[in-house]
């Protein structure tokens, strides 16, 4: 391939070799041309291949300093780096400059969590005299993820008790214990443990398991779909959006908003992080950490509502 008489050539023939050999949306391909477009601005030139190492580094640094998000300079430098990786291909170039540079770290996001008063009204809410089957099911299962922190996936994956290993059926990964209270799941790493049911939610399961219908697909299912069949995380979170909806919940609740919240009220009650690492199955206590933030946030909010001197006046 010649080289081209210019060298802002290399971009405009890069861009369009993206839209007519790759196919790439001409979304995609202009969100390429800005990007190779501030690479430029930044660098005072588009003669490509006079860029080292420390330039892309020291870009990166600029723009960081300029308030750009980690998230968005990460994108650029994924951008910047499949240019060179192409460019490489026509040109000499004794490496890609990009490489090994790395885009800051992005800041860690806190877990959402409702209040105490919050969740306690969510699991009340739409409580009526003789609800139907399907509410008594999604009231087990939502005080559930509240009362032990399930993820939801090892909600779905409940039994009603442990079943051995059968033509077509595998052995229980989850099952209900209620002679002792508790549930047991399979989590992360095929990690096994128990986690103990409260009791406003061992007094809705019972409620359910009197009405619950014979499973159609033969399963042992703990909670079952409007089909019978085993129920499906997805289908558990669009219940419980319906359901925080209706409640006149300020917020979107998912089923992983009731796990942050057991989390954090378990924890600004006991201050015990091990018990709540242990109970959310957490492998590392670096993963259970984050709710010392959320603590702390909590206890800040105390202090700044009632002491006289939290607050300039």
């Amino acid at each position: 391939m010649s080289a081209p008489a210019d060298a802002t050539d290399w971009a405009a023939r890069y861009l369009g070799e993206l839209s007519t050999q790759r196919q790439l949306s001409p979304h995609t391909v202009e969100a390429y041309r800005r990007d190779l477009h501030e690479l430029g601005r930044l660098a005072g030139h588009s003669d490509w291949p006079r860029l080292t190492h420390f330039d892309i580094r020291r870009f990166a640094a600029k723009l960081h300093a300029g308030g750009q998000s980690a998230r968005s300079i990460a994108r650029k430098l994924s951008g910047w780096r499949g240019f060179y990786e192409w460019l490489a291909r026509h040109v000499a170039l004794p490496a890609n400059p990009v490489e090994g540079v790395r885009a800051p770290k992005r800041p860690k996001t806190l877990p959402k969590a409702l209040a105490v008063d919050a969740a306690v009204q969510l699991m009340e809410a739409n409580v009526h005299g003789y609800p139907e089957p399907f509410e008594l099911c999604n009231r087990a299962m939502f005080e559930l993820l509240y009362s032990s922190g399930l993820r939801v996936s090892e909600l779905s994956g409940l039994d009603l008790a442990y079943t051995e290993a059968q033509a077509g059926q595998a052995a229980s990964l989850g099952w209900l214990d209620r002679e002792a209270g508790e549930v047991v799941v399979t989590g992360k790493g095929g990690k096994m443990r128990r986690v103990p049911v409260g009791g406003p939610a061992r007094a809705a399961l019972d409620a359910w398991l009197a009405v619950r219908p014979g499973a159609r697909d033969g399963s042992a299912a703990l909670f079952l779909s409007a089909r019978a069949t085993r129920i499906t995380p997805r289908v558990v979170q669009q219940r419980l959006k319906q359901h925080a909806l209706r409640a006149g919940s300020p917020v979107h609740v998912h089923p992983h908003v009731l796990r942050h919240s057991f989390a954090s009220h378990l924890l600004q009650s006991s201050g015990d992080l091990r018990a709540v690492q242990e109970l959310l199955g957490h492998a590392s206590i670096t993963s259970t950490q984050v709710y010392t933030s959320l603590d702390f946030q909590h206890l800040a909010a105390v202090y700044d509502r009632a002491h006289p001197r939290a607050k300039s006046k």
